[in-house]
């Protein structure tokens, strides 16, 4: 999910920061020195803790550097699970790869096929909408979290402060968008949308008969074993281990405020994810390595298109982003953002290096400097 348009709970009980050293250190010689370092500069910008996981051929690294807790001082740990926003989309656009697979939909199919009549309104007509474009955003439905009145109410602070526990359905939050509006003509352009992945979640469930929640830890969660891995619903906590997430709103130079407990709902299947960094890594690596999806669906999820608005070089498949580096690396993987919480989870294109990035504050913090130093 898009925290105001960027690509981007309970009290936390952490392990201790030195439990995970002497790990992170038997690793550095193995060329993770200018990572640890891009995750203390986040610090030094501004950020209050950040915890990073990297695997590749030498093994497992980790390193954290701030604090989980600004009350206490209690450090971030390299166990924190967060809330992963649009990392969410990556295990979406699984499963519906994975249904495509299995010849219970195809990607061409229209919305209105599954959906009818959900996606009418101001120009928007689900008939002309393929499910493909949902995925790759090139559907031109209008995205929901662009609207004033949704931004006035979950993205500031006192709205948040009176909504942060609204319970809101996939229907009203397509609803929202239906106000408005297409951004253009299905397929002519690009433009990212969270309205998209709300309707690939409905879509799933219209398929199997099943929320996507329960298909995405059926098909993805338990199969891979992701312990830390949850699509939390309406429950307003995380679960320990966590660290505290904080928000300063409109105002970066403003007070900060404590919003690690919220309802995820305003997220559903566009960013409602918890989930850790090894998880992720564990995740990005196995689907990149091929062990996820069959081979013709994995070349589909890697079929891009050209991220048209954003300052960052970049391309968008399906749930997938590539991105290229400044040494000429590519990877693979996704953003994600969310109240106080902003997470980044690559991997090289083979599978075989990965890492997972996240940052306790959505006001600062540059997750691609931190895969600049582990990747180049």
């Amino acid at each position: 999910m898009r925290v105001r348009t960027t690509l981007v709970a309970a009290t936390a009980v952490l392990l201790s920061a030195a439990l995970a050293a002497p790990a992170a250190a038997a690793a550095e010689g193995h060329g993770h020195a200018a990572t640890r370092k891009a995750v203390e500069a986040a610090v030094q910008a501004g950020v209050p803790g950040v915890t990073a996981t990297a695997k590749d051929a030498h093994g497992t690294w980790s390193a954290t550097a701030g604090v989980g807790d600004l009350r206490t001082g209690t450090p971030r740990s390299t166990a924190d699970r967060y809330r992963v926003g649009s990392i969410t989309k990556t295990f979406v656009a699984t499963v519906l790869l994975q249904l495509e697979a299995e010849g219970r939909l195809s990607l061409d199919d229209t919305v209105d096929k599954w959906l009818p009549g959900v996606v009418r309104g101001h120009g928007h007509d689900g008939r002309h909408i393929t499910v493909r474009q949902l995925l790759n955003h090139t559907s031109g439905i209008y995205n929901y979290t662009e609207d004033e009145d949704f931004g006035r109410a979950y993205f500031t602070e006192e709205g948040f402060s009176r909504h942060r526990y609204d319970t809101l359905t996939p229907r009203e939050l397509v609803a929202v968008a239906m106000r408005h509006e297409p951004d253009f003509a299905p397929g002519t352009s690009w433009h990212y949308s969270n309205t998209n992945y709300v309707l690939a979640g409905m879509v799933i469930a219209k398929v199997t008969g099943h929320s996507y929640a329960t298909e995405i830890t059926r098909r993805v969660i338990h199969p891979l074993r992701l312990r830390a891995t949850s699509l939390p619903g309406t429950e307003v906590t995380v679960p320990h281990p966590s660290s505290r997430a904080y928000s300063k709103f409109t105002d970066p130079s403003g007070p900060t405020y404590d919003v690690t407990a919220l309802n995820p709902s305003l997220a559903s299947a566009a960013g409602e994810m918890i989930s850790n960094s090894a998880d992720l890594d564990r995740f990005y690596g196995a689907l990149l390595g091929g062990k996820i999806l069959p081979p013709h669906q994995l070349k589909e999820m890697k079929t891009t298109v050209e991220i048209k608005d954003s300052p960052s070089p970049g391309r968008y498949g399906l749930g997938l982003m590539e991105t290229p580096l400044s040494c000429g690396v590519q990877v693979w993987g996704h953003d994600g953002g969310i109240h106080g919480s902003t997470s980044t989870a690559i991997t090289t294109e083979d599978g075989r290096h990965t890492l997972a990035v996240n940052f306790n504050g959505d006001w600062a913090g540059d997750g691609r400097a931190v895969a600049e130093a582990e990747f180049c």
